[in-house]
């Protein structure tokens, strides 16, 4: 099996090319060069080029001919979505867009971009999306320059409007492992709105989950939601975690009383996915690891 993945030298791009690499597939990343990692088998193919800077407009043609499987990592938005499916349609066997959760009318209400009744929790793959756009639009400065055109509700319709494509959308929670995240800030930065609760998925869960959608039958022209089987409150979390010296962080001004939790039971049901750690272990354990770090 060939594939190319778009933007998998880190985090969770490197552990989907470990994961398919290791499944016995032959593994072209295309992508910046300004960063690797040790878990990136060496037998994989490197193709770098300035055009791999977000947004990626313009493939070299040395990629434009047939993978049975493209994975594309970082597409941002409606742009550089639309340019990957002008390359690679007719060419991809199956093309496999990674989105966010952030997709859903429930992140409007909570960042109060969106004012209206609360969204039933947990959110489903067919929940109400947004109605506005570009949720990071203004935050160019801390996220970069890529925030100003962020969307991946546009990047999905770009790529589910392609006619003949063989897509699959998956759809992730906030992600953590111990290359990034590692300090679990998403769960301390929230130790003062304990009820509240948001999704969360160690990297090598949200890995396996991609490896399985990208070859599995029936994940063509399916959105999968990834994450963790059971949300905890905030609360239920730092209760089994290593507790930190100080003041709990001010927590964004968000409206708390919108969960932001997902139902990750489809992609577990119908493709017979299953996590590869425990996530409430791997939660523990990355916090005693930080915690025995600062010490």
């Amino acid at each position: 099996m060939k594939v190319l993945i778009i933007g998998g030298t880190r985090f969770i791009g490197a552990h989907v090319v470990r994961r398919l690499h290791d499944a016995g597939a032959e593994i072209t990343v295309f992508h910046r060069g300004t960063s690797a990692n040790p878990i990136v088998p060496t037998a994989v193919k490197h193709i770098i080029g300035p055009s791999a800077e977000y947004p990626i407009a313009a493939f070299p043609a040395e990629l434009l001919h047939d993978w049975d499987v493209l994975v594309h990592m970082v597409a941002m938005g409606e742009a550089d979505a639309d340019a990957a499916v002008h390359a690679f349609d007719g060419r991809a066997g199956r093309f496999v867009l990674i989105s966010s959760c952030d997709v859903y009318r429930a992140y409007g209400r909570l960042t109060k971009a969106e004012p209206g009744p609360l969204d039933a929790a947990p959110l489903r793959e067919d929940s109400p999306l947004r109605s506005v756009l570009y949720p990071y639009r203004g935050m160019e400065a801390q996220l970069g320059a890529y925030a100003h055109d962020y969307d991946k509700i546009l990047a999905e319709r770009a790529v589910q409007n392609a006619p003949g494509l063989d897509w699959t959308i998956l759809r992730l929670p906030k992600v953590y492992g111990p290359e990034d995240n590692g300090d679990l800030a998403t769960v301390y930065g929230f130790a003062a709105v304990p009820e509240w609760r948001w999704t969360h998925g160690h990297v090598e869960n949200v890995a396996a989950a991609i490896t399985t959608a990208a070859v599995h039958p029936r994940a063509c022209k399916a959105i999968f939601n990834v994450g963790e089987e059971v949300t905890p409150t905030m609360g239920e979390r730092l209760a089994l975690l290593a507790a930190r010296r100080g003041d709990p962080p001010v927590s964004p001004p968000f409206d708390y009383s919108q969960d932001f939790v997902t139902d990750t039971r489809k992609i577990r049901a119908q493709l017979n996915h299953a996590d590869v750690v425990d996530e409430r272990r791997a939660m523990m354990e990355l916090s005693a690891a930080h915690r025995s770090a600062g010490s």
